[in-house]
C-alpha cells in the first residue's frame, strides 16, 4: 500500500471514537464502516474493505451524516473509496476460497494448548468472573487474574492518570497506582475454579502476591485447588503500600529465588514469576527464577514513573506509580530480549526458559514483535482498558493474515526468529554507509528535512528557497537517516550500501 494512502488511512482512523454500537453502522444498510475504521486503527488496513465493499455511496452518506464526532465527521466515504480501492480480502480469506483452511494460532505454553497467543495480563481488566467471561466469549485464549493477596486491599481515588497529546483522546502512556485484587482471596479462587469449569479450553492463570513464605506458599495451594492451569507470582507490582511485596521482591534474586522455590515445591502445576522493569539486569532476578526450576517467565510489569498534571493528584498529592501504555514497548522488547539471548535462560547452557511478553501492545504487529523475540504468547492489559476486549478480533485476523501471506501455518515457527538478527554494538558494521535520497516526485517542499538536519545532524541539506526543493551534499552526508524518520511523506528512501572513503 503507498505509504502516504496508508498514513491517511491512519490518520483519519484515529480519529474515530470507535463507539459503542457505533451509529455509522446502525445507518449503513450493505456494510460496517465502524467495523472497517477499527480494522484499520489496528493494523489491518489492507483487510478493511471487506466490510464496505458492498456498500452504495448513498450508504456511506448515510454513515458519515449519522457520525456523532465532536469536532467533524470521519470521512467515511473517503476511506470506503480508498480502502475499496484495492484487494479487499485476504491471505487467509484467498486460501479458505481455494479449499485450503486459514493458520492456526494455537501454540503450547508450559506444556498447555493455547487457542492463540492473546491473554489478559493481570490488571484491572480481569477483575471478576463476569469480565473474563465475556473476554472468552470474544475471543481471548487465556487470563492472568488480576493478583490475589492475603491483605487488604484499599485502593485510591483517583488512581489513573494518561499521557495524551493535545486534541487526542488515545493515549500513548498510562499511570496507574492500581494495587492487587480488592476482592476477598476466598471469592477470587471460587471465580478462577468457575471459569475453569465454564471454559475448559480456555487457559486460566492465578496471579498471586504473599508477603512471607507461608503465604506464598498458601495462596499457591489455593490456587492449584482452584483448577488453574498455571501460577503466576507477582514480583512485580511498584507501588505496593507494603513492604517485602511488588517489586521489592523483583529487585532481590535472592528472595525470586526462595519464593519461587517454595512455590515449586508447593504445587504440580507450572509456576511463572514475573519480572520487574526496575531494575538494571533483568537476567539476575530471571536467572534466580530459573535456578529454583520456573517454568516461564512473564515480562514486563509497569515502569515506575511521575506525571505531574492535576489528574495524578489524589487528596492534593501525587506519587510515583506505573507507566504502561505503547510508550513503554521498546523497553519491554529490550527486557525480553536480554532474557532471550541469555545463555543461561535460552537453552545453551541448559532446558529453554519460556517468555511471555507485555508491554505496549495494541496491534498484531505489537504482538508479533514480541513473539519474534521468544515470546510463546503475549498479555495485553492497557490496549484493553482503552478500546475494549473487542480489539482481539484484529489482533487474531492480522496476525493469521501475516502468517498466511508468509506461507507459515505453525505460530511456533515464528517464535524467536529475529533473534540471530541481533548483536552487540561492538559487533555492527561501522566501515559501510548507505545515503539517504529524495524522491523529488513525493517532496513537498515542506524543509522538515532540511530543519532537523541542520539543528540536529550535519548540515549535509541544502534547501533551496525559490523552488522549495531540498538536496543532500553526498560531502557532509554521515548517512545517520534522521531526514528520512522526520519526512512526513515518505519521499526520503535509501541508496546502496558502499564502503566508506
Amino acid at each position: 500500500m503507498n505509504r502516504n494512502r496508508q498514513m491517511h488511512l491512519q490518520e483519519e482512523a484515529a480519529r474515530c471514537l470507535l463507539c459503542m454500537d457505533a451509529p455509522c453502522s446502525q445507518v449503513c444498510r450493505t456494510g460496517d464502516p465502524a467495523r472497517a475504521i477499527r480494522a484499520i486503527r489496528f493494523g489491518n488496513e489492507s483487510l478493511a474493505g471487506q466490510w464496505l465493499v458492498e456498500c452504495t455511496d448513498e450508504d456511506l452518506v448515510a454513515a458519515e451524516n449519522a457520525c456523532i464526532h465532536y469536532d467533524r465527521p470521519i470521512r467515511i466515504l473517503e476511506l470506503a473509496h480508498s480502502v475499496c480501492a484495492g484487494p479487499t480480502g485476504s491471505a487467509c480469506h484467498e486460501l479458505v476460497k481455494t479449499g485450503g483452511t486459514a493458520p492456526s494460532l494455537a501454540i503450547d505454553f508450559c506444556g498447555i494448548r493455547c487457542d492463540n497467543p492473546f491473554f489478559l495480563a493481570s490488571s484491572a481488566v480481569c477483575t471478576n468472573y463476569e469480565m473474563v467471561a465475556r473476554a472468552f466469549e470474544a475471543g481471548w485464549a487465556g487470563v492472568f487474574y488480576k493478583t490475589i493477596c492475603l491483605q487488604e486491599i484499599r485502593e485510591v481515588s483517583p488512581r489513573f492518570d494518561a499521557v495524551q497529546q493535545e486534541g487526542q483522546a488515545d493515549f500513548y502512556a498510562f499511570r496507574n497506582m492500581e494495587q492487587l485484587s480488592e476482592n476477598p482471596t476466598e471469592m477470587d479462587f471460587d471465580i478462577l475454579r468457575r471459569l475453569k469449569q465454564d471454559y475448559p479450553t480456555k487457559v486460566v492463570i492465578a496471579s498471586i502476591m504473599g508477603q512471607t513464605e507461608e503465604e506464598w506458599i498458601e495462596l499457591a495451594k489455593m490456587a492449584e485447588t482452584a483448577g488453574v492451569d498455571a501460577i503466576e507470582l507477582n514480583f512485580s507490582c511498584p507501588q505496593m503500600r507494603l513492604t517485602g511485596m511488588g517489586s521489592d521482591v523483583g529487585q532481590n534474586p535472592e528472595l525470586v529465588m526462595f519464593y519461587t522455590a517454595y512455590v515449586k515445591r508447593s504445587v504440580s502445576i507450572p509456576v511463572i514469576p514475573k519480572m520487574t522493569p526496575n531494575i538494571t539486569q533483568i537476567n539476575q532476578p530471571a536467572i534466580a527464577a530459573y535456578f529454583a526450576d520456573a517454568d516461564a517467565i512473564s515480562a514486563i510489569n509497569t515502569i515506575k514513573s511521575v506525571t505531574m498534571g492535576d489528574r495524578a493528584r489524589v487528596s492534593g498529592h501525587k506519587t510515583i506509580s506505573g507507566l504502561s501504555g505503547r510508550a513503554v514497548r521498546p523497553i519491554a522488547l529490550r527486557h525480553i530480549l536480554e532474557m532471550a539471548q541469555s545463555p543461561m535462560l535460552s537453552g545453551t547452557l541448559g532446558r529453554t526458559m519460556e517468555l511471555s511478553g507485555i508491554g505496549g501492545i495494541e496491534t498484531w504487529r505489537d504482538a508479533l514483535e514480541f513473539i519474534q523475540l521468544g515470546c510463546r504468547n503475549v498479555q495485553v492489559c492497557t490496549a484493553v482498558m482503552q478500546y475494549g476486549y473487542r480489539i482481539i478480533d484484529d489482533l487474531i485476523l492480522g496476525l493469521q493474515n501475516y502468517l498466511a501471506e508468509c506461507g507459515i501455518i505453525d505460530l511456533a515457527d515464528i517464535v524467536g526468529e529475529e533473534l540471530p538478527n541481533f548483536v552487540t554494538p561492538t559487533d555492527l558494521d561501522r566501515e559501510t554507509i548507505v545515503y539517504p535520497k529524495i524522491d523529488t516526485n513525493k517532496c513537498m517542499g515542506c524543509g522538515r528535512c532540511y530543519v532537523s538536519c541542520m539543528d540536529g545532524g550535519h548540515q549535509a541539506i541544502v534547501f533551496d528557497a525559490a523552488t522549495r526543493q531540498p538536496r543532500i551534499m553526498g560531502t557532509k552526508c554521515v548517512g545517520c537517516h534522521l531526514c528520512r524518520l522526520v519526512c512526513p511523506t515518505g519521499a526520503i528512501g535509501t541508496t546502496k550500501r558502499i564502503p566508506k572513503k
